[in-house]
This record gives C-alpha cells, sequence and structure tokens, in this order.
C-alpha cells in the first residue's frame, strides 16, 4: 500500500463521511430508491426561481436523464405528469424502479428503461421536458449527450439540468465510504482508487460499488470511470455550443455565509450548477 494511501486513510477516520444512500440501504434504514423519493423535491427547488415544480411537470410527457432507482421519477410522476419514462444505463435499476411504480400505484404514469443517453430509444420531438438531475458530472459524452436531447424534445421544450462541479468537496464521488472534504484535490487518482478498495471490501455490496466507481474493478486501477471531472467553465462552454438557447443558469454557493468565496473561486465552492435550455 501507497504511503500516500495509508496517510489518507488515517485521515479518513477525522471525518465521518456524509449521508449516502448505499450506507442507508446496507444499514436497513431506508432503500435507495425510496431516498430518490424523498428527496425528488429538493431537485425542483433548484428551479423554483423561474418555475414552481408544479409548471414543470404539469400534463408534460417527461423523460428522466439518470433516473438511477426510479425513486426520483416516481415523485415527478406525483405532480400530475401526462407520461414519464425513466432511463438509466445500470440495467438492474429497471426492475427496482419498476417494482416502486408498482407499490406507489404509478405504473400508468411511469415507465422506465435501460439506455444509454447517448442513443434514446424515443422519436424526435417527443418530449416537453427532460429532466437530468446530477447526471451531466458522469456522462462519457455530454456533447453527445445534449444533442441526443434537443433531437428528443419538441420545439419549445426544455431541458432542465443541475450537478454539482468536480471540485465541489465531495465531487469524487466517493463520500460513501471517504468523508474528507475535497480530496481529489489533495491526492492522486491511484490513491483515491487504492483507498476506497481498502474502505469497501468488506461491504456486503462492494462489488456494486467498484464496479460502479471505477467500470472493471479486477483492471482498473487508476481512474475513476463513474465521473468525467465536469467543471462550470467546461459544462457553460458545452452549452454556448451547443444548438440550445440557455433560458436560466445559476450558480449555488456551499453557504450564504461563503458566498465572497464562491465569488473568487467558484470551482471549490459552488455546490450546484443550475441550467434550463430550451429548444
Amino acid at each position: 500500500m501507497r504511503l500516500a494511501t495509508r496517510i489518507l486513510l488515517s485521515l479518513n477516520k477525522l471525518f465521518p463521511p456524509p449521508v449516502h444512500p448505499f450506507n442507508l440501504a446496507n444499514q436497513g434504514t431506508m432503500r435507495y430508491a425510496d431516498w430518490q423519493f424523498e428527496r425528488g423535491h429538493l431537485t425542483l427547488e433548484h428551479y423554483r426561481p423561474f418555475l414552481s415544480p408544479e409548471e414543470i411537470m404539469l400534463d408534460k410527457t417527461v423523460l428522466d436523464i439518470g433516473s438511477g432507482a426510479g425513486g426520483k421519477t416516481l415523485y415527478y410522476a406525483t405532480l400530475g405528469v401526462k407520461k414519464i419514462y425513466g432511463v438509466d444505463v445500470v440495467p438492474h435499476y429497471e426492475h427496482e424502479a419498476r417494482a416502486l411504480a408498482a407499490e406507489k400505484n404509478l405504473s400508468d404514469r411511469a415507465e422506465f428503461l435501460t439506455a444509454d443517453a447517448t442513443a434514446l430509444p424515443f422519436p424526435d420531438d417527443h418530449f416537453d421536458v427532460i429532466i437530468a438531475n446530477d447526471v451531466m458530472e458522469h456522462v462519457a459524452q455530454p456533447e453527445a449527450v445534449l444533442r441526443e436531447a434537443y433531437r428528443v424534445l419538441k420545439p419549445g421544450g426544455r431541458f432542465f439540468t443541475n450537478f454539482p462541479p468536480y471540485y465541489h468537496p465531495y465531487g469524487a464521488h466517493l463520500s460513501d465510504v471517504i468523508g474528507i472534504p475535497w480530496v481529489h484535490a489533495f491526492f492522486s487518482e491511484p490513491v483515491l482508487i487504492e483507498a476506497y478498495r481498502e474502505l469497501v471490501k468488506d461491504l456486503p455490496d462492494a462489488d456494486m460499488r467498484l464496479r460502479l466507481r471505477l467500470g472493471d474493478p479486477e483492471t482498473n486501477r487508476t481512474r475513476i470511470t463513474y465521473i468525467n471531472r465536469m467543471t462550470i467553465k467546461r459544462f457553460r462552454r458545452i452549452v454556448e455550443e451547443s444548438p440550445f438557447r440557455i433560458a436560466h443558469w445559476r450558480l449555488v454557493p456551499l453557504r450564504s455565509f461563503l458566498k465572497p468565496l464562491a465569488a473568487v473561486a467558484p470551482e471549490f465552492f459552488m455546490k450546484a450548477v443550475v441550467c434550463i435550455l430550451e429548444k
């Protein structure tokens, strides 16, 4: 084990990780899908300065990209959507989402598919609304995702997205077991991976976590494939070069008292990028 990894593991004992759905599921406290459902309203609150949740969803045909286990998607369904589709690249999420839809009597208005956001199985001009919560920091081809979203949106349709930028305190997306804020600014990626492997090795869902973060955990020891290192600057450039019109753009500081720091170093002190694009 590297010396840097041992230092990280020692420091990590001083920083309890934030609440994470994987850990809640392991503790038997709450399923991932239920955690998503409970937090669905928080996603839509990001857009309230522009539109209310009901205005976004009511009587709309909606696509939720990166729907995970379907909890958020089903929360949106309760707001009066005409029809909502959730897509994710993880196959087992489709089954979990459909089961939750049945539990909540929402199967008639919510449908789930395993699909790549760069090649959606929908016709042109199909959706009134597309929402992508905590997605744009993960996709390997963000430009292609925006092009595909533009294709399947109706003229006048809107694409709603929010995500934490890469240098957010937990932008490495390892906070299920690593609680050190900005850990990825201080340690190399191979060190992060070695520490993460060590911290999850005895967990019942260790293989799932490693495959999610690393793609192929048997061979990948140098790169976290779960994230694309999306910065605020990079995303702004991508949307400006896309066919969309920017209807709303907002950066949300980590805390209100950190606004002065966020103004000086936004990549490190912003909680979320919030963007609404129009076709």
